[in-house]
């Protein structure tokens, strides 16, 4: 199983976490009174500074019977936000901060002149040239530069008001200066309309005798036109006359057109009735005749008579023959008097015509002249046009001419002060309560967020996730502390025991009585000369070529098994240091039971290691050690009881990983562990090494064996032939 998911199934322990806090009172009390009491010596000795705000309202203070002529309230301008800002540089602006420097004498306190009151060691910093001398800068540049650090100037939100916020050590000054800003800052304006006031003036005064010279010019060019150069007689309605003419000719002409159509119309409607026998009833002009009404009226008196008498009498009739004859003699009368009429009718279309050719002639003539007459209205137009443009000129420059004039002694700003800054009476900073009260309170928040990441990132505050299942303790092998050994003779002898890995039914079994002691080669004893030795054949790597395969393969976790004992975990601690020598950050972790990897790097075999940090004794910081021969750490075996370190074994992929963070690669000696011991420190990135002195049967079997368990990549390294301080020449020992 991985670290990763062993470390999915471990949960926080809070009550184990937040007794941290318990355990750790008295550190976090002691630094939180130290700081709180920095905080109070610094706010008691601190300089106060008084602060003091003036407000103005930016707005046209035109006063009703003093505002121009044609405006009323709804004309004057409004200011948006951007004129609002506009007013806030113009108020924090060089010429009126200087003004107001000058007037009240800054440059002679030492608060904006840093040359005044020079302490004697700023003067001996200057001197060394650590420092800048302050008298070399303008003094109008210093007060400006101190004046600006002190100013705040701000439109308020939503207003059109505009804050001049001040902040001295003069309580007097902190309420003075704001004032004095705003009343330069009112005088700057006032001046500005002055200057433009008189700038106006200054262009206005030519230029209205210029333009009513203009105008007496253009007048006299119409007036001259229109005398002497045209004929331009104006009638009725302000028009040209021979225009008005030409109009009234035109009217007479349809009129007279009008009626020689009807007359001609008239007259051969007559002439075909006369022609075809026709009725002349149909004719309006027949009838309107008196003579022929009445002729028409003996007509009908004659019919009416006949008649009557054929009632009575028979048509040959003398009377009868008499009246019929009478009745065709008022027909001739009353066709010859339709003749006259007709005739009549032609003679008045005769006429008509006559007159159309007369108008028809004079309107030719009048139009010849309005042409002419409408050329030279157009030059006059133009003329008129002219002078009519220079005098409306002229009348606007002399209404602005006499506003300006007018208003020579009265000019109002577009501000005014609402609320004057009066003198604090109580500093702004330094405020005792409230930072004392922030430094209590954020060094013990600081203090206690301090202890609560160590006692996490520690591993202590770390338990098994509910419902989460781990292999059997048994399965990673943890070493027995045992004594360290004083030699009392040059050739010590060293009891053999079994090379099995430790494990929590082992370290609770009784231990079996060691065997008896077996002498060691002569070199150990060192009575004759060592023996060179035998190389084996299985096909290892030495120390350097392991090193660059760690590089190369950039492996973050190196697991060493040794089947052989003690001896052969040199080869964890020359990889560690030929890796740590080619630039990488490496760690140690001796998991053997003798600490035979850990101990000749340290000297000494007393120092808190892993079962310490698995017992919840000591921290990262306090089990990690520096290797006295290189740049590789080290965690040793350490000092703590097994037992208690193996209850906390599920905490191992924990540690790995937080290791495998912290450093390049993590090496682990394991001393002789088999397949099952390695599998909670195996992760990804990780090579699997077995250190061997000797080819035997022991070390070729022992190598099957991880072979078979799911290590097909297993690499033989042995550490024969090369030597690094304090590191013991490798030889067979047994372990112990």
């Amino acid at each position: 199983m991985s670290d990763q998911s062993a470390a999915a199934d471990v949960d926080v322990d809070l009550r184990q976490l937040f007794a941290s806090l318990a355990r750790n009172w008295l550190r976090i009390l002691v630094i939180t009174i130290l700081v709180t009491g920095l905080a109070f010596a610094f706010a008691w000795l601190a300089t106060p500074h008084y602060k003091a705000t003036t407000q103005l309202k930016i707005q046209l203070s035109e006063s009703a019977y003093t505002r121009p002529a044609g405006t009323n309230e709804d004309d004057k301008p409004v200011l948006d936000a951007e004129g609002v800002a506009t007013e806030v540089q113009v108020i924090s602006s060089s010429d009126i901060l200087n003004k107001v420097a000058g007037n009240l004498h800054l440059g002679d306190k030492p608060e904006f002149n840093d040359a005044l009151g020079m302490s004697p060691v700023a003067r001996l910093l200057v001197i060394a040239g650590l420092k800048s001398d302050p008298a070399e800068i303008p003094l109008e540049e210093r007060v400006l530069t101190k004046m600006r650090d002190k100013l705040n100037v701000y439109g308020v939100e939503k207003t059109r008001a505009i804050a001049v916020e001040f902040s001295s050590e003069d309580r007097q000054l902190a309420a003075d200066i704001p004032n004095a800003i705003a009343k330069a800052y009112m005088a700057y304006q006032a001046d500005a309309k002055t200057t433009s006031n008189a700038a106006a003036t200054a262009f206005l005064e030519p230029e209205i005798e210029e333009l009513q010279k203009q105008v007496r010019d253009a007048e006299a060019k119409v007036a001259a036109f229109r005398s002497a150069q045209s004929d331009l007689l104006m009638g009725g309605n302000n028009s040209v006359l021979a225009t008005q003419q030409l109009s009234e000719l035109s009217t007479e002409l349809s009129r007279v057109r009008a009626n020689r159509a009807s007359a001609e119309a008239t007259a051969e409607r007559v002439r075909q009735a006369l022609q075809n026998g026709g009725s002349l009833d149909a004719v309006p002009e027949v009838l309107s005749s008196d003579l022929i009404q009445r002729l028409r009226e003996r007509q009908i008196e004659l019919r009416t008579n006949i008649a009557d008498l054929s009632t009575t009498l028979l048509d040959n009739h003398p009377r009868l023959r008499a009246m019929r004859s009478q009745l065709a003699d008022l027909d001739g009368q009353i066709r010859n008097e339709a003749q006259k009429i007709m005739r009549g009718l032609l003679t008045q279309a005769q006429t008509a015509q006559a007159r159309e050719n007369q108008l028809i002639s004079d309107v030719n003539k009048l139009k010849a002249a309005s042409s002419r007459a409408g050329e030279e209205q157009v030059q006059l137009d133009a003329l008129q046009r002219e002078a009519n443009v220079r005098r409306q000129q002229l009348e606007s420059y002399m209404a602005s001419f006499r506003e300006v004039s007018s208003r020579k002694n009265y000019l109002p700003v577009d501000a005014s002060v609402f609320s004057e800054a009066r003198v604090p009476s109580e500093p702004y900073f330094p405020k005792l309560v409230p930072i004392v009260g922030a430094a209590f309170v954020g060094s013990l928040v600081l203090m206690s967020v301090i202890t609560l990441l160590q006692e996490l990132f520690s591993g202590r505050a770390m338990r098994p996730a509910p419902g989460a299942r781990f292999e059997r303790i048994e399965q990673v092998a943890m070493p027995a502390m045992s004594a360290p050994v004083v030699d009392p003779e040059p050739a010590p002898e060293v009891v053999e025991v079994d090379d099995q890995p430790t494990t929590m039914e082992s370290e609770l079994a009784p231990k079996p009585e060691p065997a008896p002691a077996v002498q060691e080669d002569a070199a150990i004893a060192g009575s004759e000369p060592q023996a060179e030795p035998v190389r084996s054949s299985l096909g290892e790597i030495d120390v350097e070529k392991a090193a660059e395969k760690l590089i190369a393969s950039g492996a973050a976790r190196a697991i060493f098994v040794s089947p052989e004992g003690d001896e052969a975990a040199a080869s964890a601690v020359l990889v560690a240091r030929e890796v740590s020598d080619a630039g990488l950050r490496v760690l140690l972790l001796d998991l053997t039971a003798s600490g035979a990897a850990s101990r000749p790097m340290l000297d000494s075999g007393l120092f808190p290691g892993i079962t310490n940090l698995l017992a919840s004794e000591a921290q990262f910081s306090d089990v990690i050690h520096a290797d006295l021969y290189s740049d590789c750490h080290v965690v040793p075996v350490g000092t703590a009881d097994p037992v208690r370190a193996m209850r906390a074994a599920d905490r191992l992929p924990i540690i790995m990983q937080s290791l495998t963070t912290a450093y390049d690669l993590v090496i682990v000696e394991c001393g002789p562990a088999d397949a099952q011991g390695i599998s909670r420190l195996v992760g990804d990135s990780t090579e699997v090494f077995m250190s061997m002195l000797q080819a035997d049967d022991e070390v070729a079997q022992a190598a099957v064996e991880l072979i078979e368990s799911g290590y097909p990549d297993l690499t033989l390294v042995t550490p024969i032939g090369h030597e690094t301080p304090g590191n013991p020449v490798p030889g067979r020992r047994s372990a112990a």
